[in-house]
């Protein structure tokens, strides 16, 4: 080869190479943060990535996702926020409604996509569900306010339970209104209810003792992100101990849990996963309206329920969205 024509060649791959690079550093990159751990948040993973694709995003092609699990630790949440904005994400998604308000503490210019299990006006993440204003929006996944709903079905299911076990995590921002509002219902219906703490794995296992102790009958899981972390520790303490429980999502249920009762969360995050990508696209967050879901599934493990020598009504049953046999 030529010497020219070496330099030549030379010259070409250097440019193709800052092309490669520039080309490189225009891909977005969003930061994703909850307060579940890796496993636990998995299986909505694949809904989040469908709507991303929608568009017209490809996960590791024309755009990179960054993924941060607290593994039930809600203090670690807003280091996690923090260090996403110093890196200066396009786009930060808060799973979680621990999650969005480290979000919305850590920044208010980078654009937020949060999945909240609370009221997001009255949390102060934007200023009302049709017009968000500043840099946030998402779903409101409305699962912590079924507490006094997914007390009913329970009752419906284990009627002879006089004691029923609220297990919450007390040091969690959102379990103080869930204790209020399934307390007043409790009242309301003349049930006992009895609070009990479990915000590590180890008091997981100390509730249970107090359950046992206290001759409890049926258990109703608090919406948390932590509970997730340990469900399958919750599910073989109750079949262990033969006690009929509440939980909150259908992977619950499908782990051999008894009955949950939520919103459908695959649908959820499919849409944190179109807004992103909307926002990716040019849209701001402040027109983006904060989704409220329109579907709720109640699940039923029947072999569960013949384990512990329960009838499901027949009403209960055929409003079932799903039953696992």
């Amino acid at each position: 080869m030529r010497r020219r024509e070496f330099i030549t060649l030379l010259g070409g791959l250097a440019t193709w190479s800052r092309v490669a690079r520039a080309q490189q550093a225009t891909v977005p990159l969003v930061g994703y943060f909850s307060g579940r751990s890796s496993g636990s948040e998995a299986p909505l993973l694949a809904s989040f990535g469908k709507g991303l694709a929608e568009g017209g995003f490809a996960i590791g092609k024309n755009v990179a996702v960054e993924y941060r699990f607290s593994d039930g630790d809600e203090d670690r949440l807003p280091a996690i926020a923090a260090d996403f904005v110093r890196r200066r994400v396009t786009v930060l998604v808060a799973s979680g409604t621990p999650s969005a308000l480290a979000a919305k503490a850590a920044t208010s210019t980078i654009p937020i996509v949060f999945g909240a299990g609370l009221d997001p006006v009255a949390l102060g993440l934007i200023d009302s569900m049709n017009q968000p204003a500043g840099n946030a929006t998402g779903v409101a996944v409305i699962t912590n306010e079924l507490g006094p709903k997914r007390l009913g079905l329970l009752r419906e299911l284990a009627p002879k339970a006089d004691l029923i076990a609220f297990v919450v995590v007390e040091h969690g921002a959102v379990s103080r209104s869930q204790i209020e509002a399934v307390q007043a219902v409790a009242h309301a219906v003349g049930q006992k209810v009895l609070v009990v703490n479990a915000s590590t794995s180890d008091e997981v296992d100390q509730a249970f003792a107090t359950i046992r102790q206290r001759n409890v009958g049926a258990i109703l899981y608090s919406a948390h992100q932590f509970f997730q972390v340990v469900r399958d520790q919750l599910v073989g303490l109750a079949a262990r101990y033969q006690l009929p429980a509440m939980y909150e999502w259908r992977e619950f249920v499908a782990a051999g849990g008894l009955i949950s009762y939520s919103t459908h969360r695959g649908e959820a995050f499919r849409q944190m996963g179109t807004y992103v990508g909307r926002i990716l696209n040019g849209a701001k967050p402040s027109e983006l309206p904060v989704v409220q879901p329109t579907k709720f599934e109640l699940v039923i493990n029947l072999n569960t329920a013949k384990a512990l020598r329960l009838t499901v009504p027949p009403m209960l049953l055929a409003s079932a969205d799903e039953v696992i046999e």
